[in-house]
């Protein structure tokens, strides 16, 4: 009887050792996903220096950037990773200061990755508009007319909470003065988002630009044909 119980018991072990090896696996995967995804906004002129931020959300954990540390230092050594009430449970870098912006899109959302940017076009749209003109469908590909979010300081619930607002049925959202964020179900799918949105306020800004005369601009009757063509959009299974 002994001998069967240590048996079983030995199996319960090896199950619990085989899941945290899992975890830590998936964990290792998704820092190195954050940091080359870091690494890329930066690369690509979303940000500069160590402005803006990026996490990605593994079971109850966030994996976020650290604060004031360039992308290119970040290594395997550096996870920063905190619970969803904003508690650090792996790492000693302090986390982003953009913490709370980060925490509120996972606790009303699906999003299993969020990327926050400075982008040069995007933030200069901020300053001007309540919402990016619909001067290309790729609204589409974010839910719907962006809208920009009401200023806040960096760093506080405010900001989170008008962000949220923003985020309201879309994908992505301008922080007013400040910059853009988007998030997805994975970290490739918040880039590209933000990649989009950034390219779309460049378009804008350039098309009315033009002395003389005004970008047309969609139909929202328009933007759901679209977002029905989408649906079908890309390779199948």
């Amino acid at each position: 009887m002994r001998d069967h119980q240590e048996g079983a018991h030995d199996g319960h072990n090896g199950h619990n050792g085989h899941d945290a090896n899992d975890a830590r696996d998936a964990i290792e995967q998704a820092w190195n996903g954050v940091v080359a995804t870091a690494r890329r906004t930066a690369t690509e002129g979303l940000v500069v220096g160590t402005s803006g931020n990026v996490s990605a959300r593994v079971g109850d954990l966030v994996l976020v950037t650290p604060s004031g540390v360039p992308y290119d230092r970040l290594g395997p050594g550096d996870t920063v990773a905190v619970d969803l009430h904003g508690n650090q449970v792996l790492g000693v870098l302090a986390p982003t200061s953009e913490l709370p912006l980060h925490l509120a899109v996972y606790r009303h959302t699906d999003a299993a990755a969020v990327v926050h940017t400075h982008a040069v076009h995007a933030t200069a749209v901020s300053t001007l508009v309540p919402e990016v003109p619909l001067v290309h469908y790729a609204a589409a590909m974010l839910g719907g007319p962006v809208r920009t979010a009401a200023y806040a300081r960096y760093g506080t619930q405010e900001l989170a909470e008008h962000m949220l607002a923003a985020l309201r049925d879309r994908t992505g959202c301008l922080l007013r003065n400040h910059g853009t964020v988007t998030y997805g179900s994975t970290l490739d799918q918040a880039y590209d988002r933000t990649a989009q949105l950034e390219w779309m306020c460049r378009l804008w800004l350039t098309a009315s630009s033009v002395p003389g005369h005004t970008p047309s601009l969609l139909s929202l009757a328009q933007l759901r044909d679209v977002q029905d063509a989408l649906k079908g959009y890309g390779q199948p299974g």
